[in-house]
């Protein structure tokens, strides 16, 4: 292992006046990519190298990062002859501006245990494979980490997007910073900061969040010699602090509620408190207390032999279940003050300036019925042609200008129905299958533990409204149908289980088909499938 005051280690033969520095940055648009390049090429010339600096476009919408590849030599006197874009395992130091992108580098032969320094923030962008995963299609930070500890010479990562926001900054900045501070390059930390302030244009926050990055990589860097500097292991999230205000009735109705979590049993409490704060800010304190009284059925069924994972499970789905999506829920929180701040925040609209923001909705009768009173909306959901001549009328597309006072006040309106939706067709609706998937979890909760459990967890196949709730809702169903087939079965657990990730890992369906025709054969003559 190399000394950590020399980090590049020279090719066999060179001189260190003829070596090449080979330096490569991913970045997605909007990143900042091509700014941190020529900041180091310009600090590279600043230093009596010379540097040349291209670039291999991506695809945008996160199928591919645009590659900024730098190579620097010192001035000699001879031109030196360069490439155009990185080799595998040819490349010195590596920037990511996001962890998968180093990743990606990894996996492409960019980094090398022998040679390569690898600087990543350590913050997530979800990507497109991520996304259009039905369940949590995720993948582990953890095994990025750990792969890039022995893949790379040195590995240096911390959250650089955050420090960069909280100087309002592009994280190209942070970057620039985290390179300085680790001493890859032989160059002094004023040279970065002349070459950022060069460029005219945001230079006191850019040093502020190239300051912040510099110091949190010294940190880093600083391992002993022969030791590989340490990533920053993954933040915790941090528990909300409980504090709360608001009128004293609804504070004293807060407590109380606070008080019953408080007396449930030590490993539910967490999951417990997370679902109460998620029901009371979808609807009132009166809900919250509902939502207590429905996991205390489940509470009252479980042991800490078992590890109370029934009750876990209903904390957490039993929450999700009451805070269905529905127009009264999208219209509360596209009114809300929070997101008008986020949405600037996230455009970087300068304090003063004005913000036009228009919201796309497309509702059906559905929609309509469902945000009716109970007894009106089931009478026009029960006549299919006085459903179908209004929703020749209703079914459209319709674009809403939230910052005008017209299109702000719509939402408004609507949002504010949430006072009545207990009594609303939706909400009786929602409440009847909710009863039902409830009950049937913990009917089963004597006989088979975990197959209860493996019910409750069925539940995150339903999410979303219009559209998007009719097809998670079928897949619920159709999930739960095997039942019957599989009574009596000591894997009956396992194989709802598998179901339910087959139903989630395939948006159109066709593995959860294949998985129920499986479970169809296990028990021949077996009670036809039947909606849950």
């Amino acid at each position: 292992m190399l000394d950590q005051a020399s980090p590049l280690r020279p090719k066999a033969g060179a001189s260190d006046d003829e070596r090449v520095i080979k330096l490569a940055v991913l970045a997605v648009g909007g990143q900042g990519g091509g700014v941190l390049a020529d900041w180091i090429t310009d600090v590279a010339e600043r230093n009596g190298y010379i540097a040349q600096s291209t670039s291999v476009a991506g695809v945008a919408q996160r199928t591919g990062a645009t590659i900024y590849y730098i190579e620097m030599a010192r001035d000699t006197g001879r031109l030196p002859v360069f490439a155009l874009s990185p080799s595998q395992g040819d490349v010195d130091i590596l920037i990511a501006a996001e962890l998968m992108e180093a990743g990606r580098a990894i996996i492409r032969g960019f980094v090398t245990p022998e040679r390569t320094t690898l600087i990543t923030s350590s913050h997530r962008i979800a990507a497109v494979s991520e996304k259009i995963e039905p369940g949590d299609g995720r993948a582990s930070s953890e095994k990025v980490h750990a792969t890039a500890q022995a893949a790379a010479r040195r590995f240096i990562a911390f959250d650089m997007e955050k420090i960069a926001a909280d100087n309002g900054t592009m994280i190209s900045a942070s970057l620039l910073g985290a390179l300085a501070g680790s001493d890859a390059l032989p160059f002094t930390r004023e040279t970065y900061e002349q070459a950022i302030g060069a460029g005219g244009r945001g230079v006191k926050p850019s040093l502020a969040a190239f300051g912040a990055a510099y110091d949190r990589a010294r940190g880093i860097a600083a391992a002993p010699a022969g030791e590989k500097a340490a990533a920053e292991p993954p933040v915790a999230q941090l528990r909300p602090t409980g504090r709360v205000s608001g009128p004293e009735t609804l504070l004293k109705g807060w407590q109380a509620l606070a008080a019953r979590v408080a007396l449930l049993p030590e490993p539910v409490r967490d999951m417990a408190e997370r679902g109460l704060k998620k029901v009371v800010d979808y609807q009132d304190i009166a809900y919250g207390g509902e939502y207590l009284d429905r996991l205390s059925r489940a509470v009252t069924l479980d042991n800490a032999e078992r590890g109370y994972a029934l009750s876990i499970a209903a904390a957490k789905h039993l929450a999700n279940a009451m805070c269905y999506d529905d127009m009264i829920r999208v219209a509360d929180l596209k009114t809300r003050s929070t997101r008008d701040k986020r949405v600037r925040k996230e455009v970087g609209v300068k304090q003063g300036s004005v913000l036009q923001v228009t919201e796309y909705f497309h509702p059906r009768i559905e929609e309509f019925c469902g945000t009716l009173p109970a007894g009106l909306g089931s009478y026009i959901d029960n006549r299919p042609k006085l459903a179908a001549f209004l929703d020749r009328r209703i079914n459209r597309g319709r674009h809403i200008r939230t910052d005008s006072f017209t299109g702000f006040a719509m939402l408004w309106f609507i949002g504010g129905l949430r006072r009545w939706r207990r009594r609303l067709l939706r909400h009786r609706v929602e409440v009847e299958h909710l009863e039902r998937w409830y009950g049937l979890a913990l009917a089963h909760a004597h006989k088979d533990y975990a197959l209860a459990t493996e019910i409750l967890n069925c539940r995150r196949l339903i999410k979303g409204y219009s559209d998007t709730h009719a097809r998670a809702q079928s897949k619920f169903d159709r999930v739960l149908s095997a039942l019957p087939m599989l009574k009596g079965r000591e894997d009956a657990a396992d194989w709802i289980r598998r179901l339910r990730e087959a139903a989630l890992k395939d948006e159109k369906g066709d593995m959860l088909d294949g998985a129920l025709k499986t479970v169809a054969t296990l028990n021949e003559g077996a009670t036809p499938l039947t909606k849950t």
